[in-house]
């Protein structure tokens, strides 16, 4: 009897951990292709409805793609670079009729951080409204997030900046946070940490610090910003780390953390923060972060499948089932680790999956840059 038991046990655990996947398919659809000047960085569905498609297209500006036909995507629009002191392109974000982007190139520390806010009432017409750049400031930019009349911009070395956006064409400063950067090594190289990736909920941002693991920041002040949480993998002490982008639902919070692969925390006591799960297919830190297959960086979420998407360097996308958070499985590899190229970023709409690969060298090779479309169905 004992057996048996044991026996049923096994099977639901391995079905609900990715046996259900094997009738998951993803099929490309179009891809737009770039060039190695004009990187694809990541992009965007227009969050209204519309068939539309924005790119953050690092060189050449805002791309504004016509979607009613996926297998057939037709630039309609473009916001070039000289609207805004040609500063690049990097992520983006919208609420409403606007598209926010964050703006200076963070792959070199030449380039302000700032934003630049375009008008899509009508995609097909995007027009440059406004920007604005912190004063003296270089490092770039690498994420944007609105929530209503406040901006919150990862301005990488230069940690969050809340900006007052109720105003399109006069944006406002209103705060600077920089996050300590003497944890969680006692000896930390300054340049190492960059507010890269975040989520705003309420009062609260979730922000990415790269090097300096997952930081809570209440930001009910607006004008003084106060960190209540903070959270690195003790296993990776002493080691390389790069905790990238985030996303939150309910109280777990899910987080790309590059050659690591994902972790799974709960974060509802900030500050208590705990470990779940770990989604580590490659034995980090064992391995080595030049030669791992797996370099998370952007993440998406389905809830209603319990899938996360993520971007994975020259893995290209890996679809991981989380309906039990303790033990995340892989459900689908889409391009895999041989093919040349890799991604940036990840964005979900509906049944529709995009993919942002970029030119590289380091840590990974890809000789292919643009974006693809795909869909996705039998996720249940």
């Amino acid at each position: 009897m004992r057996s048996i038991f044991i026996l049923l046990l096994s099977f639901t655990f391995l079905f609900g951990n990715g046996q259900d996947c094997k009738k998951f398919q993803i099929t490309q659809q179009s891809q737009i292709p770039a060039a190695c000047t004009a990187i694809s960085m990541t992009m965007l569905h227009d969050q209204q409805g519309l068939p539309y498609l924005y790119v953050a297209n690092k060189e050449a500006g805002l791309k504004v793609y016509d979607i009613n036909d996926i297998k057939k995507p037709k630039l309609v629009a473009t916001v070039s670079t000289k609207s805004f002191s040609s500063l690049h392109v990097m992520n983006l974000a919208q609420e409403g009729n606007y598209v926010y982007l964050a703006i200076g190139n963070h792959f070199n520390n030449k380039q302000a951080s700032g934003i630049a806010i375009v008008d899509v009432t009508d995609p097909a017409r995007a027009t440059f409204v406004s920007f604005w750049t912190l004063p003296s400031s270089s490092g770039g930019s690498g994420i944007v997030k609105v929530q209503g009349n406040y901006a919150y911009l990862g301005a990488m070395g230069n940690g969050l900046v809340i900006l007052d956006i109720s105003d399109k064409k006069k944006i406002k400063f209103i705060s600077q946070f920089i996050p300590d950067i003497n944890y969680p090594d006692p000896k930390p190289k300054k340049s190492l940490f960059n507010a890269r990736g975040m989520q705003v909920k309420d009062d609260l941002v979730y922000l990415c610090y790269d090097a300096g693991g997952l930081r809570i920041i209440n930001t009910k002040d607006k004008i003084n910003p106060v960190e209540i949480g903070r959270y690195s993998n003790p296993v990776m002490n002493g080691k390389p780390r790069a905790y990238n982008n985030i996303v939150v639902d309910d109280d777990l919070a899910y987080i790309a953390t590059d050659y690591c692969g994902m972790e799974i925390l709960n974060v509802k006591d900030p500050a208590n923060i705990r470990s779940v799960g770990w989604w580590n297919p490659y034995g980090c830190p064992a391995n080595n972060w030049f030669s791992s297959p797996v370099h998370a960086n952007e993440i998406a979420y389905n809830k209603d499948c319990k899938l996360i998407f993520l971007s994975t360097g020259k893995s290209d996308l890996d679809v991981i089932k989380v309906a039990d958070p303790a033990n995340p499985t892989l459900c689908k590899e889409y391009g895999g680790p041989n093919n040349g190229m890799g991604t940036w970023g990840v964005s979900l709409y509906k049944d529709r999956i995009f993919l942002s690969y970029i030119c590289s060298f380091i840590p990974f090779s890809s000789n292919w840059t643009g974006i693809k479309l795909l869909t996705y169905s039998n996720c249940q």
